[in-house]
């Protein structure tokens, strides 16, 4: 069962906040340690899942910058049960899947994606369970980085009964502690992200309810 060390990803995400604006410097101070957290460092961590040429883009990186996007008619038949699509806005833009919408193929991927199984889907993570299940190459090392900063330049928010604590999750926390371990930071891993995906918690979490 994949454990992380609570402490060292804190110390990762206090001081993984960008020093200036507009300056993307990808890494963190920890324990007297610089550790990166660019694409490159996380595609060594994860043995190069994807090697890519200088300047190329995978395929899902490509589909999804091109001007006709990714087709969300085809997203929505593949990840809604049957008859089930989108929920849009007033002016017919879709904007996400609702967790009782989906299959449970989809909702078994948005438990792998999200820190909360019971919600919904935004269109971008559609777009990108739609990658997934259908074999497009995806890079996903940039993904994590790009994720990784992006929530590191969040402000935090308070937890609705604790004002000492944050209501944030932390994201990819054994990943950090892997990388920050990697780069010789001691750590010790010992709390659980979460249950195991089994097939019980797919049977209890990710089954569509009969209505």
């Amino acid at each position: 069962m994949a454990k992380f060390d609570p402490d060292v990803v804190l110390e990762f995400y206090a001081n993984a906040w960008p020093t200036e604006e507009g300056v993307r410097d990808l890494r963190s101070w920890v324990r007297g340690q610089w550790i990166p957290f660019d694409a490159d460092a996380r595609s060594q961590f994860l043995g190069y899942p994807l090697v890519l040429e200088e300047g190329q883009e995978c395929e899902y990186g490509q589909r999804r910058n091109r001007a006709d996007g990714l087709d969300e008619e085809a997203i929505a038949q593949l990840l809604c049960i049957p008859g089930q699509d989108f929920s849009r806005t007033a002016a017919g833009r879709r904007v996400r899947i609702m967790r009782t919408n989906m299959t449970t193929l989809t909702q078994t991927w948005m438990t792998l994606l999200l820190s909360n199984h019971n919600s919904d889907l935004p269109l971008p993570k559609c777009q990108l369970v739609y990658a997934f299940l259908t074999w497009m190459s995806i890079h996903v090392a940039q993904l994590i980085a790009d994720a990784i900063y992006l929530f590191a330049g969040m402000p935090p928010t308070r937890h609705p009964l604790d004002p000492n604590k944050s209501n944030r999750a932390l994201g990819f926390p054994a990943l950090i502690t892997g990388l920050c371990q990697s780069f010789g930071v001691p750590v010790t891993p010992s709390k659980v992200i979460r249950p195991p995906i089994t097939r019980a918690f797919i049977e209890k979490y990710c089954t569509p309810r009969q209505v």
